[in-house]
């Protein structure tokens, strides 16, 4: 199979689809790898470690779409695709209607990181990019908290005779307990807010008491908003539109000049005042607090996020390549969740609920 691996373009998008030592073992299992010039410039790859891994170096971008059988992708794509071709990225479709469009008219079957399930029911492929986004959430922050960036001038771990600032985490999956992390390792009083009070129950255990857990009700919700210095959202419905937590309104009560850092936003954002920003413009003032939005973080820290990803990706993408995806999903329950588009379909309810149109199940 021929397996094209462009280079991306959102905006600060550092980061690459396939290493080179990952196009090494695509090559060594009989697949073609065409890889545009400059794709891993950012991750600190040039076209010679390419070449050396056995890839062939295409002429255009354009020329890469037309002649890939399988185009493998970091982020959602910006160039037309011809019938029968297979796209494998994260999509976030439940927040893009003209995305979605768009390859539905297509024709192509789109099959997303972030809806692909293990055996255990967890999201392998978003995994390492929700630890790494729930990780930057809180340095990014404490950074949009100095007075220098427009925030409340706050240290996020306080000084002896000075408390901490406050953050509050909406969410305890990858993301949140994440975030939760850094925030305790940097001094701050953290209020993890969360739906399932088991893990909340871990999260007590592990931290010994070094934080606060709260059941996800609407006056918790609200009580904890209040009160934030650094409001984390880490609200994750997979293949769906995130839920809207804050309301604009809770958002006014919010102290002047406190962060918001809204990680859900490639899924609509759970924060009502959240819209999607980018790295060259990454935040805004609303209701008199600061946001923070944009939608690919990791791609600033390309390294590790390259590095990351490719190990999440590789066997599947060995799967899709030596059995082509019919056979692969038959073989696969949790990889045909990640079709959420197949020759015209909505085959992922949550993208199908999210535009009003209709799902077909995949199988």
């Amino acid at each position: 199979m021929i397996i094209g691996v462009p280079k991306e373009i959102k905006d600060q998008e550092y980061r690459v689809s396939v290493t080179p030592e990952g196009v090494q073992a695509l090559r060594q299992a009989g697949h073609e790898i065409l890889v545009e010039p400059s794709a891993g410039v950012g991750s600190g790859y040039s076209d010679e470690h390419y070449r050396q891994a056995g890839a062939r170096l295409a002429v255009s971008k354009e020329a890469l779409f037309r002649e890939a059988a399988l185009i493998v992708k970091v982020k959602e794509p910006q160039l037309s695709f011809r019938t029968g071709q297979v796209l494998f990225t994260y999509l976030h479709l439940a927040s893009s209607p003209e995305l979605t469009k768009a390859l539905l008219e297509s024709g192509i079957t789109a099959i997303a990181y972030e809806t692909i399930q293990a055996k255990d029911g967890s999201l392998p492929m978003l995994k390492p990019m929700s630890e790494i986004a729930g990780r930057m959430s809180v340095q990014i922050g404490a950074r949009y908290l100095e007075v220098t960036q427009g925030g409340r001038g706050l240290l996020l771990g306080g000084v002896p005779g000075v408390e901490p600032a406050k953050v509050v985490v909406l969410g305890a999956g990858t993301v949140g307990s994440a975030a939760t992390r850094i925030a305790v390792g940097m001094g701050a009083q953290v209020t993890v807010v969360n739906l399932e009070v088991e893990r909340l129950r871990y999260l007590d255990d592990l931290y010994q008491g070094r934080i606060i857990t709260r059941a996800s009700t609407q006056a918790a919700i609200e009580e904890s908003v209040v009160t934030a210095d650094l409001l984390i959202g880490a609200v994750l419905v997979p293949g769906a539109r995130a839920p809207k937590l804050v309301p604009r309104l809770l958002v006014r009560k919010m102290k002047p000049k406190s962060v918001i850092v809204d990680v859900a936003v490639d899924q609509g954002g759970c924060i009502e005042t959240s819209r999607p920003t980018t790295h060259s413009e990454p935040t805004y003032l609303a209701e008199g607090v600061l946001h923070y939005c944009v939608a690919n973080m990791p791609g600033i820290v390309p390294r590790t996020s390259t590095h990351a990803l490719t190990n999440a990706t590789l066997p599947y993408l060995l799967t899709l390549a030596a059995s082509g995806v019919d056979a692969a999903v038959q073989a696969d329950a949790g990889l045909a969740k990640g079709v959420n588009l197949d020759h015209g379909r909505v085959t992922c309810r949550g993208v199908a609920e999210a535009h009003g149109l209709r799902f077909d199940p995949l199988m």
